[in-house]
């Protein structure tokens, strides 16, 4: 028989286990300096510290000598550094050039823009390139690779083993921070696995403390994957249970409305359509109705891409509310767009018979009082605004549907104070942002999903065309030619005015934020248009610094098309709707990802005409920003390049969560994880219905990992 451990031995687990929450400045070579640039990173505590992978590893297994690097080839060579300096060929432009010598040959690194790399670097320093090697001049080189100096305990006078490269930041490098995770996982590192047995059997992962290793200082390259994926898989498991476990807190004591979904509102408004429903709609409005029909609170997302008639869609709710005798709120993120809302539904409710009011900041005193009234006495039905409805002011008698369009655009707080103001209230997202299936699965993973690809009204089409920003007159002269046929048409900036440095951009990509051009503003296009470029023509001003009042006069008289030419930043980005638009110009493209991107090009191409859509960057071919907007000219499916958009930037970019507040995964690439996304999503639905509460002895580790990775997901729901 086997020596069985001794209780000692399982006891030291538990108290590396539980170490784990410990604050990071407990470990070795960890000084008070080292912890605020560790907590800079959001580094904290171990556990963070452990789940801090490397998202880069040097094979130093297969490094190749500089003779024999093939030009072509993405190799790994290690030599010492022969000379370096620094030049400055021209204003803002820092080129760091390298030559790196080993026994066999010289290779040229060339860094740009990254200056103090002359002052890291040294001649004399041991350095490991990583890149492609090209040939110029008589040398053979390689622009812009990653680089390593190697300590002695690095290199140890051999290169056979795989060098983790961790993200790291100011006030600490990749050498130490591999220092100090080597030394947490030699003190902490032997953790006990809080997946019950059975899951880890199932998807034949590693335990967690041979994947923690292997993660970080993997004994070859294939070894690191395996490894990922484990951890990847845990932190998408522990979300979903998070949410599972915050739908239940929020939804505890509350006293749902089960809505009669049939009745003569439902009829007059179908009735009332101008057109019938499309089958995808028909089957999102089916979907709605019966969760609606059901006696717990629903919490359905309508994923649409623009132009597909989602609106359609929850005027169909909206009924349904009506017949049940309570009342609906709908929140926009503008002003423009709940006008909007009011504009199109208005009239549909009214023949239906359908009591409903707008509320937003531009709303007149007296007229806010006589709506206030009419919504807490229940005579007003359908209330459609913006964040003006969450004020005190306004009151409801019965609210029992809340519909909220493009929810990622209001914060956790907004979107709770309005659910507080109808306790067991059915809740009804919507966006025109295209979400992959695996984003929707794993961040909206309490929400049930209906999704509508179709176009009830196609319209004339859009073409879209990357334009160099010495080729402007072409989009110039096409908006001439628009307003001459008696069209209108769109300039975006990405920019208010010239004080602004775009930092606070919803959704620029992360490579072009140290962007050192100079980015057009709304405010200077204006008044270059107005006289310069179009001195006979209404050129008109849009952007979010406006009060509700202004933005509302400007858009009113383009949509009555007493302004020819709008120019605006992003807020035009979502639901507005001016079919005689034709032509737009985006200008600094390259300052967006593709999801505004696409929203913005949704607002041209809207009528009988077709639109026209140039989008203006300077990027070169074969950069990432030139590849957003190559997709852009090849295809008009949002889903399609939603998928693109998530391989090209990271989760929380693509949904604008840096800024809004929500989930950020830290290992998981949901580009490549969709299977460990099916999984985790089903895994966690099976433990829910099988032990809610996480309370069975195998489930209580899993159930503490939940609540330490992902508590602040409870007390938002607590504190609402």
């Amino acid at each position: 028989m086997g020596r069985l451990p001794s209780i000692g031995g399982a006891a030291e687990r538990v108290t590396r286990t539980v170490a784990l929450s410990d604050e990071v400045g407990r470990l070795r070579y960890v000084s008070g300096a080292r912890a605020k640039a560790l907590d800079r990173l959001g580094i904290e505590r171990v556990r963070d510290l452990l789940l801090h992978v490397p998202h880069r590893y040097l094979d130093f297994t297969h490094t190749v000598s500089i003779a024999l690097a093939d030009v072509g080839q993405e190799v790994t060579v290690v030599g010492t550094v022969d000379k370096i300096t620094l030049k400055r060929p021209r204003p803002r432009m820092q080129i760091v050039e390298m030559y790196v010598l080993d026994q066999t040959g010289v290779v040229q690194a060339t860094f740009f823009r990254q200056p103090w790399i002359a002052e890291q670097v040294h001649v004399g320093d041991t350095i490991a390139l990583s890149g492609k090697v090209t040939f110029a001049y008589g040398y053979k080189q390689m622009k812009a690779p990653f680089y390593e100096v190697l300590s002695a305990s690095d290199t140890g006078g051999s290169y056979a083993r795989v060098l983790p490269v961790h993200p790291v930041g100011e006030g600490i490098t990749a050498s130490w921070m591999r220092r100090i995770v080597a030394a947490a996982l030699g003190d902490v590192g032997d953790v006990c696995d809080f997946l019950p047995a059975r899951l880890v059997a199932r998807h034949q992962l590693p335990t967690l403390a041979r994947a923690l290793r292997q993660v970080h200082f993997p004994t070859g390259m294939p070894a690191k994957e395996p490894a990922r994926r484990r951890l990847a898989y845990d932190e998408l498991l522990c979300l979903q249970l998070a949410l599972i476990t915050r739908q239940q807190i929020s939804l505890a004591g509350v006293s749902p409305t089960t809505h009669r979904v049939s009745g003569p509102y439902q009829d007059a408004l179908l009735g009332a359509l101008p057109f019938e429903l499309t089958r995808e709609q028909r089957v999102a409005a089916d979907e709605i109705l019966a969760d609606m029909a059901e006696p717990q609170v629903m919490n359905r997302l309508l994923l649409g891409d623009v132009g597909t008639g989602k609106t359609a869609v929850a005027a169909v709710a909206l009924a349904a509310v009506a017949d049940t005798g309570t009342q609906a709120a709908v929140m926009a993120p503008t002003s423009v767009l709940a006008r909007q809302y009011a504009e199109k539904l208005g009239p549909l409710l009214d023949a239906a018979g359908i009591s409903w009011a707008l509320v937003t900041g531009s709303t007149p005193a007296d007229e806010r009082t006589r709506t206030g009234e009419a919504i807490v006495a229940g005579s007003c039905t359908v209330v459609f605004g913006t964040t003006a409805i969450l004020s005190d002011d306004i009151a409801f008698a019965r609210l029992s549907l809340v519909v909220i369009d493009e929810q990622h655009r209001f914060g956790v707080d907004q979107r709770t104070a309005l659910r507080r103001k109808g306790a067991g209230a059915d809740l009804l997202t919507m966006t025109a942002t295209p979400i992959p299936r695996t984003l929707a699965l794993s961040v909206y993973g309490d929400v049930a999903c209906s999704r509508i690809t179709e176009r009830p009204v196609p319209g004339a089409g859009i073409t879209t065309r990357a334009l160099a920003p010495q080729n402007l007159d072409v989009a110039w002269t096409a908006i001439r030619e628009a307003v001459d046929a008696g069209h209108q048409a769109y300039v975006v900036c990405p920019l208010v005015d010239d004080t602004d440095d775009g930092s606070e951009l919803d959704d620029v990509p992360e490579q072009a934020r140290s962007a050192s051009q100079q980015l057009n503003s709304a405010t200077r296009t204006f008044a270059q248009l107005s006289e310069l470029t179009y001195p006979d023509l209404t050129v008109g001003l849009l952007h979010g610094r406006q009060s509700a009042a202004e933005k509302d006069e400007v858009m009113g008289r383009f949509r009555a098309g007493e302004v020819q030419v709008l120019v605006s930043t992003t807020v035009i980005e979502v639901g507005v709707d001016v079919p005689n638009a034709t032509v737009m110009l985006v200008l600094d493209a390259d300052r967006f990802g593709l999801a505004t991107l696409h929203q913005l090009r949704g607002r041209v191409g809207r009528g009988s005409v077709s639109g026209m859509v140039y989008l203006c960057c300077a990027a070169k071919r074969g950069t990432p920003a030139r590849t957003r907007l190559d997709a852009l000219e090849a295809t008009s499916d949002g889903f399609e390049l939603a998928e693109l958009d998530l391989r090209l930037r990271h989760e929380g970019e693509v949904l604008g969560y840096r800024q809004h507040g929500g989930v950020s995964l830290h290992v998981v690439d949901l580009a490549s994880d969709g299977d460990l996304v099916e999984a985790a999503h089903a895994d966690a639905r099976e433990l829910a219905r099988e032990d809610p509460a996480l309370v069975a002895p195998e489930h209580r580790a899993l159930a503490l990992e939940v609540h330490d990775r992902f508590g602040a997901y409870f007390e938002e729901v607590e504190r609402a």
